[in-house]
């Protein structure tokens, strides 16, 4: 089950990037298509002025998946310079701490977000634009930060019984194989 949840998060990010890198080159080449004399009675046809409305849509639920795919993959940037010179034991409830903390911050925005998403529904209010409900444009805040929640309370849990936290290694690099580490002592003489 977490298995395709991780899917499922990921495939969304990917495809909300890919489409949204996609609409914006269409809307860049359109906007200078019509600049173009030969070009422009076929360019004025076509009308991308919802482009960027539904751009910044893509970017608010990208950015709320993403954060949630940040806390499981450990790539937030975390400050733990000062946690990482406790004693072991102080630096387990620390870390538990912290990782509550993020879990009741991100459960509040949730239902925050969720009573937002309440009121604006009961208002009937449209996008500008494309005139969509703006519900669904909002409902990336509650969904996004109850994802994010879970996921702090999942990696809490796995730091708990394991004593590992996600993290990311900065200098791999998707597939490229690893350099071999340098031979001790000088390499050089002269």
């Amino acid at each position: 089950m977490l298995r395709r949840l991780d899917q499922l998060e990921e495939w969304i990010i990917a495809s909300l990037i890919g489409a949204a890198t996609l609409l914006i080159f269409v809307s860049v080449v359109h906007r200078y298509a019509t600049g173009i004399p030969v070009l422009y009675p076929y360019a004025r046809k076509i009308d991308v002025s919802w482009a960027q409305e539904l751009c910044i849509f893509m970017f608010v639920w990208m950015a709320k998946f993403g954060a949630a795919y940040g806390v499981r993959t450990g790539i937030h940037v975390g400050v733990d310079v000062l946690v990482n010179r406790l004693r072991p034991d102080l630096r387990r409830l620390m870390v538990l701490f912290s990782l509550f903390c993020g879990a009741l911050f991100t459960g509040a925005v949730g239902t925050l977000g969720a009573n937002l998403v309440a009121k604006i529904y009961s208002t009937g209010q449209l996008s500008a634009d494309m005139e969509v409900p703006m519900w669904i444009v909002y409902l990336a805040v509650p969904l996004g930060s109850y994802l994010m929640c879970f996921r702090f309370l999942q990696v809490g849990w796995i730091f708990y019984r394991t004593g590992e936290i996600p993290h990311r290694d900065h200098t791999h690099v998707e597939g490229v194989p690893p350099i071999a580490a340098a031979p001790e002592g000088p390499t050089w003489t002269p």
